[in-house]
């Protein structure tokens, strides 16, 4: 298994930055001081493993002084090595939203698995962080949601319109 760096990544408004440090999926990538990527922010790599090329996406998660942020890695970082130049794509990581997306399965970069993302119409994506919607603009609910399940619909009924979990072993 060889990795090889390629200095070629896509053209963004951020700046470029190198890595200096891959422990599993954290990695620490020095910026330059006057470009360091806010929290939350997408980072992107391209590298070519095995004569596959293939882009990695983080997202920052902790400044740690010196120039260094802290950044996840959302794919494996086999292949990524020291020095890999790596761009601030100046925003967060988002998905897409509203009718278009029923139905579809996505992966947590928000590109569809099931189709091509040409097959989908997405006109309105959504950061992956933002804040809650104020309580006054929520609904209220008080209809049961069924499970089929006689004893959990008994015993622990669910409100339809929240967000549950149910999990059996």
């Amino acid at each position: 298994m060889t990795a090889t760096a390629t200095e070629h990544v896509a053209a963004t408004t951020g700046a470029t930055g190198r890595i200096a440090r891959v422990i599993g999926p954290v990695v620490d990538v020095e910026f330059p001081a006057d470009a360091i990527p806010s929290i939350y922010n997408a980072l992107t790599t391209e590298i070519t493993l095995n004569g596959e090329t293939k882009t990695i996406t983080f997202e920052v998660a902790l400044h740690l002084g010196d120039n260094v942020i802290r950044a996840i890695s959302l794919q494996a970082t086999d292949g990524l090595v020291r020095g890999t130049a790596v761009v601030d794509t100046g925003a967060p990581i988002s998905v897409p939203v509203g009718d278009v997306v029923k139905g579809h399965i996505f992966n947590v970069l928000g590109q569809p698995l099931d189709v091509t993302e040409a097959e989908l119409e997405i006109t309105e994506r959504w950061p992956i962080h933002r804040k809650a919607p104020a309580f006054a603009t929520l609904e209220g609910s008080t209809e049961m949601m069924e499970t089929g399940i006689k004893v959990i619909d008994l015993l622990t009924p669910y409100i339809k319109g929240g967000k549950i979990g149910l999990f059996g072993g």
